[in-house]
């Protein structure tokens, strides 16, 4: 895979998970006076860079397995398999009712992840004008 095709292939990728991490901010925003109501959260960016990692850094070692079934030694992983998760926290509790959704939290991650969300469309943008400036 060439380095255009990754670049916009990663791209695509953060914006949908932007788009959930919005979705979901906003659904935690909503629910912020829900009796018992646990914050959900979405984690991407981690997992995405120990693929990226395992890509370059494959391990010199590998176990030899005998059937599908045993554990698996650290195999190379490829970064589209990586899929966004949403997690629950369900270990702390911010208010009397059992909520723990800060609201002015909430509406903050809201406009950070709009900013994120227009600055990865600019840069979308800008690897196709590149694009199109080295076809011309």
């Amino acid at each position: 895979m060439n380095s255009f095709s990754r670049s916009v292939d990663l791209l695509h990728r953060a914006l949908d998970v932007s788009a959930l991490r919005y979705q979901v901010s906003a659904n935690n925003l909503s629910c912020s006076e829900v009796p018992n109501y646990k914050r959900t959260s979405v984690n991407f960016e981690s997992e995405l860079k120990r693929a990226i990692e395992s890509e370059k850094n494959p391990s010199p070692f590998r176990m030899q397995t005998s059937d599908p079934r045993h554990i698996q030694s650290e195999v190379p992983r490829d970064y589209r398999d990586v899929e966004p998760r949403r997690v629950t926290d369900y270990t702390t509790t911010s208010k009397a009712n059992g909520n723990n959704v800060d609201a002015e939290e909430e509406a903050m991650l809201i406009l950070k992840t709009q900013l994120q969300y227009q600055l990865l469309t600019q840069m979308e943008n800008f690897q196709f004008a590149q694009m199109k400036i080295a076809l011309k």
